[in-house]
């Protein structure tokens, strides 16, 4: 007998996060698990629903979907409908990310879960009878939650300024994690913010309280009395004397010092509290719950897969450089020199795949001549380097935003911070793209030097299915063939002088291979008048001497002439030639 497979998911501002196990005679055994975008039922469309449920896994008996915001009979009843658009012949349970969370640290025992994450509740259950806390949302409450302890924080610095002037290494360290240069520029980067990114500054501000920084101490421990609070109404309304305190949740989870600071405000109201973490993931506990009542409550958690890391150290970019085997015994001249000799591989790489080059210039310029649009998928530095140069191609070539975008994997956090685990969904990869609207018009670019990222591999399949060009980018000619894409690049530029970082030779010669697409493409489409850019964004003072100096070359005219005629076309250098060339 095929044994029952069963699916948890748990959604909420911060993230979905889902797991498939198997049922067995001794529990429930992870098969997999895996993260997608947030999900909160009344925040999310139904469409938006729909695209999270298709990135999951399909083959199921049972599926247990508990969301945030789902609160209402009536919302259950319209999210199991959703659900079984999904899966028509499964057995579906739905409700609340408290039911999960609850599940998940209690099973069927009584106690409390407070939970800590971009938002924060807590709830209590005693036999038959349960209460809550809290949990009203980030605009009304949330006390807690690291949305709370953030905006509270940014006040604070906010109203040092104001009255005193100065600045804190708390309002250093918040802009550095930004990579904001003032506070004029934090308080619009706060108005356009979500919650959950405005959120993933708590870990910031418990770092402060913990290296001495009083002020933001005392946040975090009015935010943890506020809690405990809540959690000793919590208890005395079920009539606990000794409850069990599970604590949920990524601010408690990754920041201990606020978990810390939550037990002592709670044990000094209701001191026979017995406060702990647990290891078992709120997806885990909407899969028990699918499973029903008569399953142990057992979570295993799913083994390495070691094909795929196989696979990753074998790429010629995880090898070890014999060239470099005494790198921390070189002097500083040294190093220098050996970098600089070590480029020469990069330029190999690129004449090698000089014709790839040239097909996916004739590619990209096709569609883009078409009506689409060049889109760079990846994670890291090779999402890095894409965004990168989608962002210089404005105001260099006057062209649209549109027409060549970077997505990362990860958002715009991962442009200047890791995002742990962004790059390992392939599903958020395909997500990405229906959230660009891709259609066969466009072509998608993916970029990993290993060739394997699942970002990138599931957003070039999802491209694949909607009929997109594909390209492949890769610094590893080695590799397992794991699709079958219109093109694949693969520059050889062997393994790195420090052994996997790829930001180096394989980052240097990624950016250069999308200069060469990109700016290929925009030759093609009339751009480039012999090898100056006549669509050039004239945007500061040495971009409009630039373009004067262009005018008066291409005119011909003094350079005072060229200044007044592209005065008097709003600084476009094309009009400007158009003139001169009318009359």
């Amino acid at each position: 007998m095929t044994a029952e497979r069963i699916l948890g998911v748990e959604g909420g501002g911060t993230k979905t996060a889902w797991t498939l196990v198997e049922r067995r005679a001794d529990g429930l055994a992870t098969l997999e698990r895996g993260t997608l975008p947030p999900s909160n039922f009344r925040l999310s469309s139904a469409d938006h629903l729909r695209g999270i449920f298709s990135a999951l896994p399909p083959d199921v008996a049972r599926v247990g979907v508990f969301l945030a915001g789902c609160a209402t009979p009536e919302d259950q009843r319209a999210l199991t409908t959703l659900c079984s658009e999904r899966w028509p012949r499964a057995r579906i349970i739905t409700g609340s990310d408290r039911d999960s969370g609850m599940a998940a640290a209690l099973g069927s025992s009584d106690g409390i879960v407070v939970n800590a994450g971009t938002g924060s509740s807590v709830t209590g259950r005693r036999g038959d009878r349960s209460e809550k806390a809290g949990g009203w949302g980030h605009i009304l409450g949330d006390a807690g939650g690291g949305y709370y302890l953030a905006v509270q924080a940014l006040r604070l610095l906010l109203r040092d300024f104001d009255l005193r002037g100065g600045r804190t290494d708390a309002a250093a360290d918040i802009l550095r994690a930004l990579c904001l240069n003032s506070l004029d520029e934090l308080v619009r980067w706060v108005q356009a913010a979500g919650k959950t990114e405005i959120a993933s500054l708590a870990p910031i501000v418990v770092a402060a309280a913990g290296s001495g920084d009083t002020r933001m101490l005392e946040i975090l421990n009015s935010a943890a009395r506020v809690l405990a609070e809540y959690t000793e109404a919590v208890a005395r309304r079920l009539e606990f004397v000794t409850p069990e305190v599970k604590l949920i949740g990524s601010v408690f989870q990754g920041c201990r010092p606020y978990a810390e600071a939550f037990e002592r405000e709670l044990i000094n109201l209701v001191p026979r509290a017995r406060v702990a973490g647990t290891d078992r993931p709120p997806e885990f506990g909407a899969a028990w719950l699918a499973a029903g009542a008569d399953a142990p409550l057992s979570f295993r958690p799913a083994p390495p897969v070691h094909s795929k890391g196989a696979l990753l150290a074998a790429a010629a970019t995880e090898q070890r450089n014999r060239r470099s085997a005494n790198l921390d015994r070189l002097s500083a001249a040294e190093i220098a020199e050996l970098f600089a000799h070590e480029e020469q591989f990069v330029q190999h790489a690129l004449r090698d795949c000089s014709g790839d080059l040239g097909r996916a210039i004739e590619l990209v310029a096709s569609a883009l001549k078409a009506g689409g649009r060049l889109f760079y998928m990846g994670a890291g530095t090779s999402g890095r380097l894409g965004v990168l140069d989608a962002s210089e191609i404005p105001p260099t070539f006057g062209a649209s935003p549109e027409l060549v975008q970077g997505i990362m994997a990860g958002g715009v956090t991962a442009l200047h911070r890791s995002v742990e685990g962004a790059e390992d969904n392939a599903g958020a990869g395909a997500l990405a793209l229906e959230g660009r609207s891709v259609t066969a018009a466009d072509v998608v670019c993916g970029i990993a030097a290993s060739g394997r990222t699942p970002f990138v591999l599931g957003a070039l399949a999802r491209a694949q299915e909607i009929g997109a060009t594909t390209i492949l980018l890769t610094c590893n000619p080695e590799r397992t063939r794991e699709g079958n894409w219109d093109l694949e690049i693969d520059l050889s530029t062997g393994p790195e002088l420090l052994t996997g970082s790829t930001r180096l030779k394989a980052g240097t010669a990624t950016k250069v291979a999308l200069n060469i697409i990109s700016t290929g493409a925009m030759v093609m489409m009339g751009k480039v008048r012999g090898n100056l850019m006549i669509d050039v964004v004239a945007s500061n003072e040495k971009l409009r001497d630039r373009a004067t100096r262009l005018v008066a070359e291409l005119a011909p005219c003094d350079y005072a002439e060229a200044g007044a005629r592209l005065a008097a076309n709003g600084w476009s250098v094309r009009a400007a030639l158009n003139g001169s060339e009318a009359r």
